[in-house]
């Protein structure tokens, strides 16, 4: 008998798509909590975004690193994790494509959200994106200061 070995990304990758004899092994092997989907609302901080990818915080960014970049990376990260697994489709002029909107004139505030799927625009960077109003919304309300970071 031969035997495969699967990281753990890798088995997440696999997992959804795979047999019910296969989850199965898969969740002997790492354990059923490592397949769990997590509702998009329970990312409250950056760590939680971290933690749902299995990424290490402390991997993200380093001391040379302007304020406006190491919020960009934690921006992508926390994006990432809220579309679990949702990348926008650039081909696609009829998927829409969310992104919080923010009011810069008097302070700083989220003001609403965006989308965008038929014309070209540079106003949101392409992996800052989401697949829903609703997850835009609260990614603009819940990281309004990482975003002030990467926006002023």
């Amino acid at each position: 008998m031969s035997e495969v070995k699967v990281t753990k990304e890798t088995a997440k990758k696999l997992y959804d798509s795979a047999p019910d004899f296969f989850k199965k092994q898969l969740e002997v092997a790492f354990g059923k909590d490592a397949f769990r989907k997590i509702d998009y609302r329970d990312i409250k901080t950056f760590k939680d975004a971290c933690k749902a990818l299995d990424i290490d915080t402390d991997a993200i960014s380093n001391d040379t690193d302007t304020k406006d970049e190491a919020a960009y990376k934690k921006l992508k990260v926390i994006i990432q994790a809220i579309n679990q697994g949702w990348i926008p489709d650039w081909n696609d002029t009829n998927q829409k494509k969310w992104y919080p909107w923010f009011r810069l004139s008097s302070g700083f505030g989220f003001d609403g959200s965006y989308c965008t799927c038929g014309i070209s625009l540079a106003d949101v960077g392409s992996r800052l994106c989401f697949e829903s109003e609703a997850k835009a919304n609260y990614a603009g309300k819940q990281f309004t200061t990482i975003y002030e970071g990467f926006l002023k």
